[in-house]
């Protein structure tokens, strides 16, 4: 069992940036594959950032070059640092933990781009 628990959501402006953090407990973080989600009002959840267990990353091309995903694993810790957001990057971001079979999500963070 995973708890998360994202902070760093806020209002920004277009061309602002944001750091959302991910805070892990309960179980072993470096076994779990962390994620970023978004989910938009009436759109479908999108990944928008992974990291594996050994730092290797990937990005939808909606977020490629703007969007870095990091994790600090002797702080149980994952960050999402969001650069020259644009008003469509506004939505609800999750952390997600994955292994195995097994998800975990975090409550969500909102973050709204616009002027």
């Amino acid at each position: 069992q995973v708890r998360l628990v994202e902070s760093g959501g806020g209002l920004v402006q277009p061309g602002g940036s944001l750091r959302l953090s991910c805070a892990a407990s309960g179980s072993i973080f470096t076994r779990y594959v962390m994620g970023w989600y978004r989910q938009a009002p009436g759109k479908r959840r999108e990944l928008v950032a992974a990291i594996t267990t050994g730092g290797s990353t990937n990005y939808p091309d909606s977020v490629k070059g703007r969007f870095t995903v990091s994790r600090d694993n002797a702080k149980n810790t994952v960050y999402l640092q969001m650069n020259s957001l644009k008003p469509e990057d506004t939505a609800v971001y999750y952390c997600n933990a994955h292994y195995s079979v097994s998800d975990y999500w975090g409550q969500g963070t909102q973050v709204t781009v616009s002027s």
